[in-house]
């Protein structure tokens, strides 16, 4: 197997990233230093990355999954109700990326990489979200749309412009890269259209799909890559796993 490819089966990067390693220098196979990411490996050869050794080092995962209404977005929740985490049974400890309130229902990542987690979640990354929302007091105007779009002043201040589309008269697409507290049902309270029912599509570049509530999928190393570079990672220049 070509050393790009292994490193990127191992879960270390996706193959391009994979090969920026290798041509930067960063890859040893039997301690020696190797700049061909097209140079044959075999399983029993040692291959470390910045000096640690691939098969000795936990491979950084990031899960999709579609959370159902009543589970709660922890990894553990005191009162006993479902948590995203018992959704997936992993063998490694995985943290939320972010929150979605407990009647939100739709796309939340779950990881066991902390910088990541980081870098898709605080605001100043600006990594956008976008929600289907069915709204009660339709139809919805115009007038409305251009205020969602422009900004609303919240008790916590003015949100930012934000991506809103009209798919129905009770139902909006809307798109965000802040991350308050219950915002987009705040948003919508304040222009006198309250949530019934708010589910999250995308997160970043990556989209809900047909993944069915309640089910999960782990997300290849290219998708990973995507996400990092969503966060403003080069890939081939950050740490990982």
């Amino acid at each position: 197997m070509r050393l790009a490819k292994y490193l990127a089966t191992a879960g270390v990067a996706s193959r391009r990233a994979a090969e920026e390693f290798v041509r930067a220098g960063r890859v040893t196979v039997a301690g020696t230093r190797v700049t061909d990411p097209a140079r044959d490996v075999g399983p029993d050869d040692q291959i470390a990355v910045d000096g640690r050794t691939v098969s000795d080092v936990q491979a950084r995962v990031v899960y999709a999954v579609n959370k159902p209404a009543g589970v709660v977005s922890t990894a553990r929740d005191p009162q006993g109700r479902p948590t995203v985490v018992s959704l997936v049974p992993a063998a490694v400890r995985l943290y939320p990326v972010g929150r979605l309130d407990i009647d939100t229902t739709g796309l939340i990542l779950l990881t066991n990489e902390g910088e990541l987690a980081h870098r898709l979640t605080h605001p100043s990354f600006e990594i956008e979200k976008t929600y289907r929302v069915v709204v009660g007091r339709p139809p919805v105007r115009e007038a409305t749309l251009k205020a969602l779009r422009e900004g609303v002043e919240l008790e916590d201040g003015p949100t930012a412009p934000a991506r809103v589309t009209r798919i129905l008269a009770d139902t909006l697409e809307i798109a965000i890269h802040e991350g308050r507290k219950r915002q987009v049902k705040r948003m919508c309270e304040t222009v006198g259209h309250p949530v019934r029912s708010l589910q999250r599509m995308a997160f970043g570049p990556l989209a809900l799909g047909d993944l069915k509530p309640g089910r999960y999928r782990k997300l290849t190393p290219e998708e990973i890559a995507r996400l990092s570079v969503e966060s403003g990672a080069r890939p081939g220049t950050e740490s990982w796993p």
